[in-house]
């Protein structure tokens, strides 16, 4: 496979149907102590930007606070995957800013959260160790399956590239003469 027989606005609305599907997404974010945080959000989209609603008690509403980097996985189930070591997925690198409670983006968001996700939300707006944080997703990857990896950039991420137009080299193919130190 080459870039010249790659649909990439094929493989574009590929991207957007996997990440619309879900209403949750993984999270992984970053203390100040520097270890990894693994977690999960429910999560409404606007313009291209995703908004978690996180509570103080959770480890990684304290990273986001503290260090706004964060990285955001979209992955096929196991049960539904042509393949478990070829899971579809999309990962996004982005950084996360808190939106003030006052703030008419607040409400607007906090509205599409309703809209999604029902009444459950009143109660929730009302607990004030709440936060609402905006991600803003600055790059990414798609994969598809073997040997169907993308990268994500642009400013508005529609730009999709084929990472490695010759797919995997086997036992039989060249090896690099060195692997880079971890």
């Amino acid at each position: 496979m080459n870039d010249t027989t790659v649909d990439f606005e094929q493989v574009r609305e590929d991207c957007n149907r996997l990440t619309d599907s879900f209403d949750s997404v993984l999270m992984a974010t970053v203390g100040l102590d520097g270890k990894p945080e693994a977690s999960y959000a429910a999560y409404v989209k606007y313009q291209g930007d995703y908004y978690i609603y996180i509570s103080e008690l959770a480890a990684h509403t304290r990273n986001l606070s503290e260090n706004d980097k964060v990285s955001l996985l979209f992955i096929e189930d196991e049960d539904k995957a042509s393949h478990l070591f070829a899971r579809q997925r999309a990962t996004f690198q982005g950084q996360a800013e808190e939106i003030a409670r006052d703030s008419e983006q607040f409400h607007f968001v906090m509205d599409a959260f309703q809209q999604k996700f029902g009444q459950f939300i009143d109660m929730l707006k009302k607990l004030q160790d709440f936060h609402l944080f905006r991600i803003h997703p600055t790059k990414g990857s798609f994969v598809q399956g073997f040997a169907r990896a993308f990268t994500i950039e642009g400013e508005a991420l529609d730009e999709f590239r084929h990472v490695n137009d010759t797919g995997h080299r086997n036992s039989a193919q060249s090896k690099p003469e060195s692997m880079p130190a971890h």
